[in-house]
């Protein structure tokens, strides 16, 4: 069981400043607590016992909020002098990391996963990075991912709209040490520059893995998913 994790919480939150403005996007109130919270919240109940916080804009309102409201968590902060992307975010966090494998989240979605599951499955596959992979009807919102019968990603396609798809959840299991052999900027997409590079250029896809999990999941990016935020968090159960 992976029982750590980086928290990508450095977002500016540039689309929902119209309506929340000067915070972090995972710092936007939901239901009456920062969203940040319920991030926190459920990888604990899964079993996370260590963070390190990615922060950069805004960051001192997150140290701020984590030490008052989570003094007894055991984590740590990786604080950005320049905005590095999200691969930038991670390899600089990876600096603190000591354990083989480590969950990587995104402050900015909630996506209420079994964790045992996907630690057992990415342990098992040897996977270089295992994604979350979410099912999801008619949007247009997020690319879609394609498997092979192993559970290997065959390819990634583009946003646009489709009828179904699984998407990229944005919650994945990483091995350090596999992710560190390859040379990467300091400013990179993990998503763009990485993921999809090994996937739709290299020879050896079987690096990485995708687990399916059909759970409420919600990226609060955009205004509409802000306020329907609003709408589950006032009765979901966390």
């Amino acid at each position: 069981m992976i029982n750590n994790a980086i928290i990508l919480a450095g977002g500016l939150g540039t689309r929902l400043r119209s309506i929340v403005s000067g915070l972090p996007k995972c710092m936007a109130p939901v239901a009456g607590k920062p969203f940040l919270y319920y991030v926190i919240s459920h990888l604990q109940k899964q079993g996370v016992t260590d963070f390190i916080f990615s922060v950069g804009y805004k960051s001192k309102i997150i140290q701020s909020y984590l030490s008052s409201h989570f003094s007894t968590l055991n984590y740590q902060l990786s604080i950005e002098d320049e905005p590095l992307g999200t691969g930038g975010a991670i390899k600089f966090s990876l600096s603190k990391v000591s354990s083989k494998n480590i969950i990587i989240a995104n402050g900015d979605t909630f996506f209420k996963i079994d964790l045992k599951k996907l630690s057992s499955f990415h342990e098992a596959s040897d996977a270089t990075c295992t994604l979350n992979l979410k099912p999801m009807v008619h949007f247009d919102r997020y690319g879609v991912v394609d498997l092979n019968n192993d559970g290997s990603i065959e390819s990634f396609h583009e946003k646009q709209f489709y009828k179904n798809g699984l998407i990229n959840g944005g919650l994945y299991a990483l091995n350090k040490n596999y992710f560190l052999k390859t040379e990467h900027p300091q400013i990179f997409s993990f998503e763009k520059d990485y993921l999809e590079k090994i996937v739709n250029n290299s020879g050896d896809k079987k690096e990485v893995y995708g687990i399916i999990q059909d759970e409420y999941f919600i990226d609060i990016g955009i205004p509409a998913d802000y306020k329907k935020a609003q709408e589950d968090f006032s009765h979901l159960a966390i």
